[in-house]
């Protein structure tokens, strides 16, 4: 009897077992910001997209295939040529995303790996086609028209492959030595003309001043000139007083000056 009990309950056992795996493997697990495509082994990829959550499908026939829908970001380095054929280093960052609605057709027709197949081609085709309408010195100049052209045309390309793209950014962009070197022996040049430029107006500024002031002591002969020949030597004696006046003055605050009065013959010191 409890041979048989044990045995009704090891088959029980089994059933539930089976019943569990069989339950385990018909549900599958969607995460937050990720959809599913269902893979069926008799009709192929089907149209619908299922979303986030725990969701139900026909063991060993269907198959979910899981696709990251949030925006990841890429960085794509590409050298290219500029209109006057000097090399361009240029890297491309870029935040992408799939369209939701899209996924059964890019996984039946790129794959799941569609970043790497597509993305590095249409940013190079691109970033070529736009970098070739500027000047290397234009690309300097006006990276903000550069970076915006860049982003319409890729962003139009991309939607084509139903990808969308939240930001497209130039991170990076060099030039080749040859130019390099040129763009600073150019600086070099420019910051000596202003050396040069800022020497010859303090020159200039120099000149001007010695002429005003050989003007204005020319003007001061004459006025003298004119009052000698109005007023004789008078002028010259009261300029010689005003002279003797301030040096008698200047004499007199120094302690060091010993007078001596007319007729003595002894000094006197005076406090």
């Amino acid at each position: 009897m409890a041979a048989k009990v044990f045995e009704s309950i090891g088959k029980f056992g089994l059933a539930l077992a089976v019943a569990g795996g069989v339950v385990n493997s018909a549900l599958y697990n969607v995460d937050a910001g990720h959809r599913a495509v269902i893979f069926d082994r008799f009709h192929g990829v089907q149209d619908i997209v299922v979303g986030e959550g725990t969701h139900f499908l026909i063991p060993w026939v269907q198959k979910p295939v899981i696709f990251d829908c949030r925006s990841q970001p890429r960085n794509i380095p590409v050298i290219t040529g500029s209109k006057d054929l000097q090399n361009v280093n240029i890297t491309l960052r870029i935040l992408f995303r799939p369209v939701a609605s899209q996924l059964p057709h890019i996984y039946t027709n790129i794959g799941q790996d569609y970043d790497e197949r597509v993305l590095p081609s249409i940013t190079s085709e691109i970033l070529k086609s736009v970098v070739a309408r500027f000047d290397a010195g234009e690309l300097i100049t006006q990276r903000e028209l550069v970076s915006r052209q860049v982003s319409d045309d890729l962003t139009e390309r991309a939607a084509t492959f139903g990808l969308i793209l939240d930001d497209v950014s130039l991170t990076h962009l060099t030039f080749g030595k040859e130019f390099t070197e040129a763009v600073e022996a150019k600086q070099v040049a420019q910051q000596e003309a202003e050396t040069a430029r800022f020497v010859v107006e303090k020159a200039e500024q120099q000149k001007v001043a010695a002429i005003i002031s050989a003007e204005g002591d020319a003007k001061a002969a004459e006025l003298i000139a004119n009052s000698l020949a109005t007023a004789g030597d008078g002028l010259i004696e009261l300029r010689k007083l005003e002279a003797a006046e301030d040096i008698a003055y200047q004499l007199s605050r120094s302690r060091n000056v010993t007078y001596l009065p007319v007729g003595q013959t002894v000094p006197l010191k005076l406090p």
